[in-house]
């Protein structure tokens, strides 16, 4: 037994003795001995009860309750917190460990909901558990990770209080969540992980025998995993079989069979193995099977000879596939059989015929099996039916007879059932699987089939019929759908029905799927694999694919059946878990490593992101952050101030803070700063304030006549920084500015004003963040040409008031309210809006009550007790809302008693020595009575004394004189004069803080690197806190350099801790100097006394960049250098480092680089030619390496910019287009002139001819053609010389050949000036071919 100190919420110090449970004592219903709270002041046997007999049973029924029922949670290491008494809250460190935890059916079901409400949870948690629930898991030694060791405890089946089954919860919530890892690639690649399977085969992997093999397995992980596989449970060696490779960077196996082999060789199951130096993740296991087609065995079918009338199968007995062929049924001929209720094929294959016709043998039946992967189709020999019929002739007109059966002689007779057999069966499913249930009955006439299920209805949503009703499916079973089901046959001579008695087991199917567990060093996690199935499945857990029981034991891991618990998790428990769940039906198989990760915190959004946002709207800025362990995140404002939380601030866990209404004093630049024990990060986020857009003179519905001019006004003010666009639309769509309209800054303008004008117009007044709007109606005025018209062009209006407000039917809670309604000005009135008023809280004020349709003029309005109301009715239409109506008479409901209580009730202590009491005060529909006021009472919390009350007629109430830092609660109760509100709720309100009294003691420092140092020192009594302990604070300023002549700022810095920590890292100092630092503690009303300064020293660190680095180029064949020393050397200089490398344009040289000593402050570069221009990399050096560079380019010469758009203008791709087109305007020009030469300006025109076309070209009967080379033919209308070379023919036409009357003229240059005279008869023409058509050098000719 160990005895655990225990603290007070008031601070008082004490003992619980915990009594060792015996187990025989929940087994027989007995209790061990209750605890003893053991106190300066005495032994309570119960706290409060002054340990009298009276409480001794009391004290042994929790007791036993707690002892018995804590007994599958008695691992080691649970922080509980217990508010166990009325008159104070006891922390209780109760500490049991002797082992795994039981896998009991209670303990699975109690934690299956733990990690999905955790954060739930503790939210609900008040502030003063929270706090004592923090300093507990610090300040003793249990909780997660602790060593302590007690007595087992057992279960009692017995109904606990409320407040224990809380307690439980919050000790498992002591098991730390696990940390996510963001979908950043820079942070994916940079952590270390245990590979994960990301692809892998289906279980039944079925594959065509005609292609590759592919058996996929792809996993990711950091190092990247190497691959290995196991086929039958054995190690497949790759290497030793030509035909197996595996894919590059991946687990998937291809087998090329391309050069023989075959594929049934390797059916088998294979398994894959993922493996860096973190773990082993498996792939399920993947059963490999070969497609298989077989043929239809050879049979000769004899005729089915049946009488008609009989019923009839067909069996298809189709050959076993892989997988399953789909079997349909068709004639010799490939015509589909017609299916119907009578003639239909059942889900084996097999074709039913109710009752068999004499058509039916007009055609043969052949069943036909299509197979997946070859896509081939088989077909059986046809069956031939002969039907024997007491009636031979078919004759058609029969079919349709209303008795058909009677009138060809069949004898009518009751269904029975052709499948399946007998009056009952049985059929099995499993879980998520469809449930396909058939019945095929026979009869005369052809039965109707319907389905019911015995003592419920179908399930409409997942039950549909098939093929004609004969056949249930019910989609996605589950074990609702087990059950009896029945069909039932029957025509009119009788029925019969089939009972299938259903049932649905089930493969393994998650509960609770583990999940990766990724946890800082230290800290405690959980694997949970939940798995369901019918029958139960079993589970074996794994470790990198080896069965737990034979891996190494781990002090830090504990199985508990289908959990494994992780305890202070260190580096070397990185693993994957493997959990498989099987049971007869299948299995899963799932991987989940547990990967210790120790990252410093680092932002993950843009730095310096400038946000601007409308005044008075909500906004939400973005801080996303990542490290292990899990940061904590605050805000400040302008680098200053305190964290922000609360009022109109929100922070979320993901880090996001929201501002709830944005104000003027709200722009300015906001940090936010994560932080865990290895450092801390921050980002900074700059908020823009901007005024509202708003249309301050908006355009008012106008009447216009036809012709006239009108404007439109729309006047904006926005915020000068925003660019404005004001645009307008028509009817709700954009408007077309055309030439009648003018669009300015603050108007539109129309001139002629048309019908088609008239509409609604919009103005809408935009800038990037924002936009406001207003709308007017223009009505035009058509001529009046007629009287008779004069109704119908009367403008569209707003509806005139409604009028003679009445209230009838006075009620307690009710009223009548009739009214007269306006005119409504030639547009429907479509809604009403009853307003009230009254004249005790805010009189004068109009209050929305309610809305109507606008076709009613009564309705009867609810009312509140006792308000004298008065109420008013406002019509609308599309046009706009009318005026308000007067008011009716004013009506006074009868009080009664609130029956509510003032909202957000607050106790918070203004002053040390007291605590404000406010909350919200109710309005005139919540007062229900006069003379309102509030009841407020208060006492402080964990104490017997009695309440203390004061009525208040206002918001607030002051109470004075309090002790520092106490929690009260608080209730505020509404009373009037007719009685007093509901009980209210209690409320847990803190009196002021003063500012805490003692320091930090025993501040240690280590020195981290030259610019960090890490903190650890002891906590304060939280007593001297004298409040909410809101950080420790270190302050701490340079007070000077290591290096004698460089003055440093002394300015004091700080660096802030928030919570209960004990250690802490800071950031930021400066290299090579002497630093003082002091600390203290911080609670809301400020800091406290400084600690013992502390004094150290950082080391020598990389100099900042040299300041002034000037680049001079006197003349082209010299650059002269100068720099001044760095502002923070941070260490000795040892000299300086200067790369240069010259370039030109897009080509870079050599880089040179120099050396200098520390006081070297020139150099001069000798240029190598006086094009190129040079860039200067220049950084200074201490003996530990070189610091921030700064760079510089020399200036450009003179002709730079010719070089350089020279050099670009010939490379460019529109500038070698324009070479390329102006060469060839300049050849075509070259070749018309030449062409002008030879033909001595003389234009042939010859005549128009018909040129028939060419034989065709011969065809083969196939379908092929024979090409003949025609290349060297010469061309028709042509003439070849004797050297070979292809004179033109002369032509025999010209222009003069078209005219009517005379010859046509032409200048001394050929071109034609007179008119087509002469046409030749067609005769002349035909047989005449012309050869320009089909001539290049013609084609030439056309062109000049």
């Amino acid at each position: 037994m160990r005895r655990l100190a225990a603290r007070g919420a008031a601070g008082d110090a004490g003992e619980v003795a915990a009594p060792a449970a015996d187990s025989t004592h929940c087994a027989q219903g007995r209790s061990p001995s209750p605890p003893r709270l053991v106190t300066s002041s005495g032994i309570y046997s119960d706290a409060g009860m002054s340990g009298t007999d009276q409480s001794r049973p009391r004290t042994t029924q929790w007791w036993q309750e707690i002892s018995c029922w804590l007994g599958p949670f008695s691992s080691r290491s649970f922080v509980c917190f217990l508010p166990f008494f009325s008159p104070r809250l006891i922390d209780v460190c109760a500490i049991w460990d002797t082992g795994v935890l039981p896998p009991t059916a209670d303990w699975k079901g109690a934690s299956s909901g733990v990690a999905g409400a955790r954060l739930n949870e503790a939210e609900t948690l008040s502030s003063i558990q929270e706090a004592q629930l923090e300093r507990l898991e610090v300040a003793t030694p249990c909780g997660p990770g602790s060593r302590e060791r007690g007595p087992v405890l057992r279960m009692a089946r017995q109904q606990l209080p409320p407040w224990v089954h809380a307690a439980i919860l919050l000790c498992l919530l002591s098991l730390g969540r696990a940390i996510e890892i963001p979908m950043d690639p820079s942070i994916q690649n940079e952590l270390s992980q245990p590979p994960t399977i990301t692809k892998q085969s289906v279980k039944d992997h079925i594959v065509d025998p005609r292609d590759n093999i592919l058996i996929e397995c792809e996993a990711k992980g950091n190092p990247a995993p190497s691959f290995h596989w196991t086929r039958n449970s054995r190690f497949f060696n790759i290497a030793k079989d030509p035909r197996v490779s595996m894919k590059r960077r991946s687990g998937t196996l291809v087998i090329d069979f391309r050069s023989g082999g075959r594929p049934e060789e390797y059916e088998g199951e294979y398994q894959c193995f993922a493996r860096n130096k973190f773990g082993t993740a498996l792939s399920n296991r993947i059963r490999l099977q070969v497609s298989k087609s077989p043929l239809w065995p050879k049979e000769n079918l004899d005729p089915v000879v049946v009488q008609e009338g009989a019923p009839l199968t067909l069996q298809c007995n189709p050959p076993p596939g892989l997988p399953s062929p789909v079997i349909f049924w068709m004639s010799s001929t490939m015509d589909p059989i017609t299916q119907d209720k009578r003639v239909s094929q059942g889900h084996n294959g097999d074709l039913y015929f109710s009752n068999v016709m004499l058509q039916d043998m007009q055609t043969d039946y052949s069943c036909n099996a299509r197979f997946h992967f070859t896509h081939t189709i088989q077909q059986k020999n046809a069956f031939t039916l002969k039907v024997l019929t007491n009636h031979p002739h078919n004759d058609s007109s029969l079919r349709n007879h209303p008795d058909m059966y009677s009138a060809r002689g069949v004898a009518e007779r009751t269904p029975s059932f052709m499948y399946p057999q007998g009056t009952a069966s049985s059929q099995m499913v499993l879980r998520g699987m469809d449930l396909l249930l058939e019945c095929i009955a026979s009869g005369v006439p052809t039965p109707d089939i319907a389905w019911y299920k015995k003592g419920g209805d179908l399930p409409s949503d997942k039950a549909k019929f098939e093929n004609f009703n004969k056949a249930l499916r019910i989609t996605n079973v589950s074990e609702e759908d087990s059950g009896e089901y029945f069909c039932l046959a029957s025509n009119k001579m009788g029925s019969i029905r089939h009972t299938i008695s259903v049932r649905v087991k089930a493969a393994p199917y998650w509960l609770d799927e583990p999940k990766n567990l990724i946890l800082a060093p230290g800290e405690d996690g959980r694997l949970v694999c939940r798995a369901s199935g019918n029958p139960k499945p079993t589970i074996q857990w794994m470790v990198n694919g080896e069965p737990l029981q034979s891996a190494p034991p781990n002090p830090n891991r504990e199985v508990a059946g289908d959990t494994i618990i992780f305890r202070d998790t260190q580096i070397s428990s990185r693993a994957v878990y493997q959990c498989n769940t099987s049971n007869e039906h299948g299995y899963l198989l799932a991987n989940a490593f547990v990967s210790v990760l120790d990252v410093p915190p680092r932002m993950l959004s843009p730095r310096n992101q400038l946000i601007r946002v409308i005044l008075y709207n909500r906004t939400r800025l973005d801080c996303p952050f990542f490290g292990s362990p899990i940061p904590t995140l605050r805000w400040f404002k302008n680098g200053q101030g305190s964290n922000l939380d609360g009022g109109n601030y929100h922070v979320y866990e993901n880090g996001s803070l929201e501002i709830k209404m944005i104000h003027k004093e709200d722009q300015g630049i906001y940090t936010c700063v994560a932080t865990n024990i290895l450092g801390k990060a921050e980002n900074q986020v700059r908020l823009e304030v901007k005024d509202p857009t708003r249309i301050f003179r908006m355009p008012e519905d106008q009447v216009a006549k036809r012709g006239t001019t009108v404007q439109l006004e729309c006047r904006v003010k926005h915020d000068p920084s925003l660019k404005l666009t004001v645009s307008w639309l028509k009817d709700d769509e954009p408007l077309y500015i055309g030439n009648r309209m003018k669009k300015e800054d603050d108007s539109l303008t129309i001139f002629g004003v048309a019908e088609r004008d008239q509409g609604s117009y919009t103005c809408v007044a935009s800038t990037e963040l924002d936009q406001d709007l207003a709308k007017a109606y223009l009505t035009v005025l058509a001529d009046q040409a007629t009287p008779t018209n004069r109704l119908a062009a009367l403008p569209k209006g707003r509806p005139d008031r409604p009028r003679d407000l009445e209230l009838t039917d006075l009620a307690e809670r009710s009223v009548r309210l009739t009214w007269i309604p306006g005119d409504d000005n030639n547009s429907p009135i479509t809604d009403y809006v009853v307003q009230f008023e009254e004249d005790q809280f805010q009189p004068g004020v109009w209050h929305d009550h309610s809305k109507f349709p606008g076709s009613v003029n009564s309705a009867v309005l609810q009312l509140s007790p006792y308000v004298n109301y008065q109420f008013r009715v406002i019509a609308i239409n599309e046009v706009g809302s009318s005026h308000p109506s007067l008011p009716s008479e004013r009506y006074r409901t009868s009080g009664a008693p609130p029956e509510s209580n003032p909202a957000d009730v607050k106790g918070e202590g203004t002053r040390k020595n007291n605590m404000e009491i406010t909350w919200t005060p109710m309005n005139a529909t919540s007062a229900f009575g006069p003379n309102l006021r509030y009841i407020v009472k208060w006492r402080r919390r964990e104490t017997r004394e009695s309440w203390n009350n004061v009525t208040v007629w206002g918001s607030r109430y002051v109470v004075g004189q309090t002790p520092v830092y106490v929690p009260y609660e608080i209730r505020v109760q509404a009373e009037n004069d007719f009685g007093k509100g509901p009980e209210p709720d209690t409320v847990i309100g803190y009196s002021g803080e003063d500012y805490p009294r003692a320091a930090p003691t025993d501040v240690k420092i280590r020195v981290l690197n030259s610019t960090a140092i890490s903190l650890q020192w002891n906590r304060v009594y939280s007593d001297t806190v004298q409040g909410l302990l809101r950080e420790y604070r270190a302050y701490y300023w340079r007070e000077s350099s290591l290096l004698k002549s460089l003055w440093v700022s002394q300015k004091r810095q700080q660096a802030s801790f928030p919570g209960d920590r004990l250690r802490g890292v800071v950031p930021r100092l400066f290299p090579y100097s002497n630093y003082k630092l002091e600390m203290v503690v911080v609670n809301g009303r400020g800091d406290g006394p400084r600690s013992e300064t502390k004094e150290f020293t950082t080391p020598e660190g990389v100099p900042s960049a040299p300041r002034r680095f000037r680049v001079r180029q006197p003349n082209l064949e010299t650059i002269n250098l100068e720099w001044d020393h760095p502002e923070h050397p941070n260490g000795i200089l040892t000299g300086y480092t200067l790369r240069y490398v010259p370039f030109n344009g897009t080509k870079v040289g050599k880089q040179i680089v120099e050396n200098f000593s520390p006081n070297q402050t020139k150099f001069t570069v000798q240029r190598a030619d006086p094009v190129s221009r040079y860039r200067f990399t220049l950084s200074a050096r201490t003996q530990v390496g070189s610091g921030e560079a700064v760079t510089e380019e020399s200036p450009a010469p003179p002709n730079e910019a010719y070089t350089n758009n020279q050099a670009d203008i010939a490379t460019q791709g529109w500038f070698i287009g324009l070479m390329c087109a102006i060469a060839l305007l300049v050849l075509i020009l070259l070749i018309v002139c030449f062409i002008k030469r030879s033909r001595g300006g003389k234009y042939p025109v010859r005549e128009k001819k018909d040129v028939p076309l060419g034989p065709e070209d011969p065809k083969e009967e196939d379908g092929s053609f024979d090409y003949s080379d025609e290349d060297n033919k010469p061309l028709q209308g042509s003439q070849t010389s004797l050297d070979g070379t292809i004179k033109q023919q002369e032509s025999d036409d010209s222009l003069v050949d078209y005219g009517e009357g005379g010859e046509g003229q032409f200048n001394e240059d050929g071109s034609f000036i007179g008119q087509y005279t002469v046409k030749k008869d067609k005769e002349e023409t035909e047989g005449n071919e012309s050869s320009e058509a089909t001539s290049p050098v013609n084609a030439i000719y056309s062109l000049a």
